[in-house]
């Protein structure tokens, strides 16, 4: 007796799309064949939609605790089971910060009673805490997140003897945000003397430009390759710094890469449309930088594809360009991102599933998850390629409640979102009384 089956799925899975069934019991995958009739609490056929692994997005923020105003761990994971996202690891730019062992420690407590998908969370970096970082415990957190520029809440990490000390003891993988501060604060400076009030958001890219990262990711990797540290670099937003990454399997390397699908999506000109909602650090920047973004990402010099989903709220995106906060509102639509540039032949559904869930399990060594396998937890987006979805206030989930691709039509929809072998969304609606999620856990 099983509890689901899923009857005549597509499945897009290690490289390959075949027609399946698939069996779940209790938590976890049972069977995988291309008939399975057998008594089952529920069957659903699936008349061939494709079945993917859930996503796991390696960057998000959900802004508890503190700053629960943006959004809260339980209404962001919800989000995210609209786009398809089974699991998360969330960033420590909260308040108090997770800079701190303990804090860590209280977020998994947090999050064990709040969220509805799997979790773990990034220990966070500061100038003076080397000594709780060479304490941290590599099977709880899922990485060292160092800001190599400005972030909320006061995490710079600008001190080189400190930089030097992180890449030097950290037992976690470093993963970071790179800009430097210096080269931002002189381009600000030059703008504002140029245009006074009038500067826009549509001056974002060039204050916050290429050399700003470029002289940042190349310190990281410098780092990196000193002490023979795992280094995976956020975000990437530039061409040039294509140059500092090299091809190859994720689990092969120790310096990855990552690109967020904001930035394969816009470009500069967008900017005079939708002014801050697409304000974010590092910025989108021109359409050369983009087409190379995917040429890496094609040639495997990029590893992951993240969301950065950072939630404000419209009055804060309201506010004048210089006052209003970097970040915007992903996670319940960057499968759906990912799946127009399917449509618009940019990007194969086996590379779309190698990106967001396969790399992200082989970088971070994430245990029986990321692949859909035979005595893995049963964590399933599935899709309906052809069925459209109009981005609209009534579906937006997001807790700030707005989005840059309101009134835009996706050319597809999450059809079903599966946690640990529950249907936790389906048909547009979240499932009720949902338990919660499982805190992640690592083969490390």
């Amino acid at each position: 007796m099983y509890d689901l089956i899923l009857k005549n799925g597509t499945l897009i899975n290690e490289g390959q799309i075949f027609e399946s069934d698939i069996a779940i019991k209790g938590n976890r995958i049972e069977k995988i064949a291309s008939s399975i009739d057998a008594e089952s609490k529920s069957i659903v056929d699936l008349n061939g939609k494709y079945v993917i692994p859930g996503l796991i997005d390696d960057q998000v923020h959900f802004r508890e605790p503190g700053l629960t105003h943006k959004g809260e761990i339980a209404t962001e994971s919800t989000a995210g089971l609209a786009g398809g996202v089974t699991s998360y690891f969330e960033m420590p730019n909260v308040n108090p910060t997770t800079t701190t062992n303990e804090n860590l420690t209280k977020k998994f407590q947090l999050a064990s009673t709040k969220s509805v998908s799997n979790y773990s969370f990034h220990l966070g970096a500061s100038n003076t805490n080397i000594e709780e970082i060479k304490k941290a415990d590599i099977h709880q957190a899922a990485g060292l997140k160092v800001f190599m520029g400005a972030s909320t809440g006061h995490m710079l990490v600008d001190d080189l003897d400190a930089l030097d000390d992180i890449f030097h003891y950290s037992p976690l993988i470093v993963v970071t945000h790179c800009e430097d501060q210096k080269t931002v604060e002189r381009n600000e400076q030059l703008f504002h003397e140029k245009y006074g009030e009038g500067v826009s958001p549509e001056h974002h890219h060039l204050i916050r430009d290429v050399e700003s990262c470029y002289i940042s990711s190349s310190l990281a990797v410098g780092l990196a390759k000193k002490y023979d540290a795992d280094l995976h670099v956020f975000h990437l937003t530039t061409e040039k710094e294509m140059e500092l990454f090299s091809a190859g399997e994720a689990d092969q390397k120790k310096i990855t890469a990552e690109v967020c699908v904001h930035h394969m999506y816009f470009n500069n000109s967008y900017y005079a449309e939708l002014g801050n909602q697409i304000k974010c650090n590092p910025s989108i920047k021109q359409e050369s930088d983009r087409q190379a973004l995917i040429k890496a990402l094609l040639e495997n010099k990029i590893d992951i594809i993240a969301t950065d989903h950072a939630p404000h709220t419209w009055e804060e995106k309201s506010r004048a360009y210089i006052e209003a906060p970097a970040g915007l509102p992903l996670v319940q639509h960057g499968l759906q991102i990912l799946m127009d540039l399917y449509h618009q032949d940019v990007l194969s559904l086996e590379t779309i599933v190698e990106k967001t869930s396969h790399n992200i399990a082989k970088r971070f060594q994430v245990k029986d998850r990321g692949y859909i396998r035979e005595g893995y937890y049963a964590d399933l987006a599935i899709l309906d390629h052809e069925k459209p979805y109009e981005v609209s206030k009534d579906n937006i989930l997001y807790k700030c409640g707005w989005s840059p691709f309101e009134g835009h039509s996706f050319k597809s929809s999450i059809f079903m979102t599966i946690v640990n072998g529950n249907i936790a969304f389906q048909d547009g609606m979240v499932s009720k009384n949902l338990p919660f999620g499982m805190q992640i856990e690592f083969d490390r």
